[in-house]
């Protein structure tokens, strides 16, 4: 059997899933195959607890993409050999060397599973560590009670499998397994990491972004598109993003309701837009990017006032984080530099200078009834656009499949 490299995947917490496992680890490798998606064709196989993927001379490229599925907690190099000894010697060595290329200490740990094979696990462990010495001298030596480095050999059925070190996955849980939610999602810092968070979570999203132009520019909204191509990378299919037309409801509100209300009485009808749109595309949870005390809007009596137009469950996965936390996930994940372009967006166009941190809900649903709600909702409604947001590029979706809503991709 001739030396094949590989890249192991660990799943972490979907081992966990009792009866059900399977359909998460499903769902894993054909997440898998979408992020592969353009490279050479190969086989994503399953076998005792671990995903493997073949690699074709392009292991950077595929484990680049592998760390950005979510549900994978772990990407680990391997070299799967014959079950012979004097191969999983030499392979064992080639790990370690490319692991740790000027020395250092290293323990082997082996696993047996195919009980065939004629040496224990220990026994294993102890002909490949002395291969290493025999072969190294004094490079490498050994660690055995808190080791940082491993070299692991897992003896099975079709092969033996050798590596040492691995690569950090994106952890959390497959997209798709967590049904599907719509996100508010505005130019802002905050929105797209809790986008983020609610993939991680293996959560299917759907955005939403509300524009006000002509007093926003194409530009704020080339800025949103931009966000949502960067988070189209971890969710390996392509985002839609909902682009409400909000003008008018803030005129309206602006001409009609106290200064002080304005910012309340807009954030309601946002989520009554996002419940709307969410029950039209099989969504059965709204995500926002809101974290407690950070804005007038996202005090507790604000969120309390603001979320009663809707009995859909609104989740703020951000809810406890302070802004130094949520600048250093949106770094990581890619959205930072995006976000801080600027691009005024709806919120910041009619921010008065006072804003109500505690409003009263009777005093909101006073004010709405000098406002044509539903006619206002229904004719934002009609006025959206719907974009496909991939890494690659943005498309604006036909008449056709809007309407449809089209929540399958």
């Amino acid at each position: 059997m001739q030396e094949e490299q590989l890249l192991m995947i660990k799943y972490g917490e979907l081992g966990l899933k009792g009866k059900n496992k399977n359909q998460f680890i499903n769902r894993l490798v054909k997440n898998i195959e979408l992020a592969l998606a353009g490279l050479p064709e190969r086989k994503v196989s399953v076998s005792l607890g671990r995903i493997t993927v073949p690699v074709l001379g392009d292991r950077d490229e595929v484990a680049a993409r592998l760390a950005r599925v979510f549900g994978i907690y772990a990407i680990c190099p391997v070299r799967r050999t014959a079950k012979e000894l004097p191969a999983i010697q030499r392979a064992a060595l080639a790990a370690l060397k490319e692991a740790l290329p000027n020395g250092g200490e290293f323990k082997v740990e082996s696993r047996r599973s195919d009980k065939r094979f004629p040496l224990l696990s220990p026994e294993i462990s102890r002909a490949v560590g002395g291969y290493i010495f025999a072969q190294t001298g004094e490079l490498y030596t050994a660690q055995m009670h808190k080791p940082k480095n491993i070299v692991n050999v897992e003896v099975r059925d079709e092969g033996a499998y050798v590596y040492c070190g691995s690569l950090p996955g994106a952890k959390g849980m497959p997209v798709g397994t967590g049904g599907r939610a719509v996100v508010m999602l505005s130019g802002g810092i905050d929105s797209p990491v809790a986008a983020f968070m609610a993939m991680k979570r293996g959560v299917n999203i759907e955005a939403v972004h509300f524009e006000s132009y002509p007093f926003t520019s194409e530009r704020a909204l080339q800025k949103v598109l931009d966000l949502a191509q960067v988070l189209a990378g971890w969710h390996n299919r392509p985002i839609r993003v909902h682009a409400v037309h909000f003008t008018e409801i803030q005129k309206a509100i602006h001409a009609a309701c106290p200064e002080d209300y304005g910012i309340t009485i807009m954030r309601r009808f946002m989520f009554r837009l996002a419940e709307q749109i969410a029950r039209r595309n099989a969504a059965i949870a709204i995500y926002t990017g809101e974290s407690v005390g950070q804005v007038a809007s996202q005090t507790l009596e604000s969120m309390y006032v603001i979320n009663s137009v809707t009995k859909m469950p609104v989740l703020r996965p951000l809810i406890g984080f302070d802004k130094e936390e949520i600048v250093a996930r949106a770094q990581q994940i890619g959205t930072f530099d995006i976000s801080i372009r600027p691009y005024e967006d709806c919120c910041t166009v009619f921010l008065p200078p006072h804003p109500k941190i505690k409003p009263r809900l009777a005093e909101a649903e006073a004010m709405e009834e000098n406002l044509a709600v539903d006619e206002l909702i229904a004719a934002a409604l009609a006025r959206t656009k719907i974009y496909a947001a991939t890494p690659d590029g943005v498309t604006e979706q036909p008449e056709a499949a809007a309407e449809a809503g089209l929540g399958g991709l």
